[in-house]
């Protein structure tokens, strides 16, 4: 006897329907990352080791340029971080001022990292659903038919 997977079917459009909004939620929270990013009109400082002069808009832009401020800031502090300075040393104000900028960027690369993972959550999530569905219509015999025939083959005798 053949049970009715009334939960699988449930399911399957359930989930489907969580990957979709995990996909549109991926989708715009990457979208609201870059339009930010770009507007604050940042481009990646031509000495820096990989996408020079391109604009800020996206993680690898993003990452070059936080690298680059890292940089920049511990050629002024002959190598050492904010940390490390002296409490009344004037640079040091300029160290914390890298230092909030390295990490702004840095939270970016963050966000676009998760909106990406979101996103791809949610294609996992659809083949999930995709695979319970058929799971599902397989495990039924279509309607009129008997278990025992629905593939037109006779139940073996022993």
């Amino acid at each position: 006897m053949t049970r009715k997977p009334r939960i699988a079917k449930l399911l399957s459009p359930l989930i489907g329907l969580f990957g979709l909004l995990f996909i549109a939620s991926g989708a715009a929270s990457y979208y609201l990352a870059h339009t930010q990013l770009k507007a604050q009109g940042i481009t990646v400082a031509d000495d820096a080791s990989f996408l020079a002069g391109d604009t800020v808009d996206g993680p690898f832009s993003a990452y070059s340029q936080a690298a680059t401020v890292e940089k920049h800031a511990l050629g002024i502090t002959n190598g050492k971080t904010y940390a490390e300075l002296d409490q009344k040393d004037p640079i040091r104000a300029v160290a914390a001022e890298s230092s909030f900028v390295r990490a702004s960027l840095l939270t970016a690369v963050t966000a676009f990292g998760l909106s990406a993972l979101v996103a791809g959550l949610g294609v996992v999530l659809l083949f999930v659903a995709f695979a319970l569905g058929s799971l599902t219509r397989a495990v039924v015999p279509p309607k009129g038919k008997t278990p025992e025939k629905a593939d037109g083959l006779e139940p073996a005798t022993a």
